[in-house]
C-alpha cells in the first residue's frame, strides 16, 4: 500500500502536507541505498509499516501549537519525521545515538522543507531541555525508557493528556508493564483500536505518566 493510505486517514491534510508525505517514499529508498535505515523488505511498504504506524500517535493526542516533542531514538526519523509533518506549529526534536541515521533525518527533513524539526546526534542521557512527550518506537523497555525520560518531561501541562512517554510497543506488551514501577500509571492502546489495519494486531501504544 502506497501514500492513499494516509489521505484515507488523515483526509484533511492540506497540500503541502500531501506533497511532504508522497516524497518521503523516494527519499527514504535513496537513503536506504546508502546507508541502511529501515529494514530493506520493508522499503516497499513504507507507508503502512513506518509512515501510518507513526502516525498512529496522533490518533491518541492532538498536538497543540507551540508544544514540544522529544523522539527518543529516532532511528531513521520514526515516528518523528511523519508526525512534525502532521504537526507543523509543534516543534519536534529527534534524537538518536547514531551519527549517520541522523544525517539521514536532517537530510530528508531539509529535502521536504520541514521547518520545526531539530536532528541531533545526541544519547538521551546527555540530553538536558524538557519536553511535553517523549514519544519513541522500537527503542528499549519501559523500564529504560523512564529512567531516560523521567527528568526530560516538562511540568506544565498544555495537553489533554497528561505530559509523559507515548511508546509504540509490540510483542508482550503486558511483560512491558510489569518493568514499570508502583509509581507510574500507565494504559495500552491497541493499535487496531486506533488505525483498523492487520498489519497493527498485537501492537499497542503504551503510554506512561507519573
Amino acid at each position: 500500500m502506497g501514500y492513499e493510505l494516509i489521505e484515507q486517514y488523515f483526509p484533511n491534510i492540506t497540500d503541502v502536507q500531501k506533497e511532504q508525505f508522497k516524497a518521503l517514499d523516494g527519499l527514504y529508498k535513496e537513503w536506504n541505498d546508502k546507508i541502511n535505515v529501515i529494514s530493506r523488505k520493508d522499503t516497499e511498504n513504507i507507508y503502512e509499516r513506518h509512515v501510518l504506524h507513526s502516525l498512529c500517535i496522533a490518533r491518541l493526542v492532538e498536538l497543540n501549537p507551540g508544544s514540544s516533542i522529544l523522539d527518543l531514538g529516532t532511528g531513521g526519523g520514526f515516528p518523528g519525521i511523519p508526525m512534525a509533518i502532521l504537526f507543523p506549529k509543534t516543534q519536534f526534536t529527534l534524537i538518536d545515538g547514531t551519527k549517520k541515521k541522523i544525517k539521514v533525518v536532517s537530510e530528508i527533513a531539509e529535502a521536504i522543507g520541514l521547518k520545526n524539526v531539530r536532528p541531533k546526534h545526541l544519547r538521551a542521557e546527555d540530553c538536558t531541555e524538557r519536553f511535553d512527550f517523549v514519544i519513541t518506537r522500537a527503542v528499549a523497555s519501559s523500564d529504560k525508557l523512564m529512567n531516560w525520560s523521567r527528568r526530560l518531561i516538562k511540568k506544565k501541562q498544555e495537553h489533554t493528556l497528561p505530559n509523559g512517554i507515548i511508546a509504540l510497543k509490540g510483542g508482550d506488551i503486558e511483560k512491558e508493564t510489569t518493568l514499570l514501577g508502583k509509581r507510574e500509571y500507565h494504559e495500552i492502546y491497541p493499535l487496531r483500536d486506533l488505525i483498523d489495519r492487520e498489519l497493527f494486531e498485537d501492537k499497542y501504544i503504551l503510554y506512561i505518566q507519573w
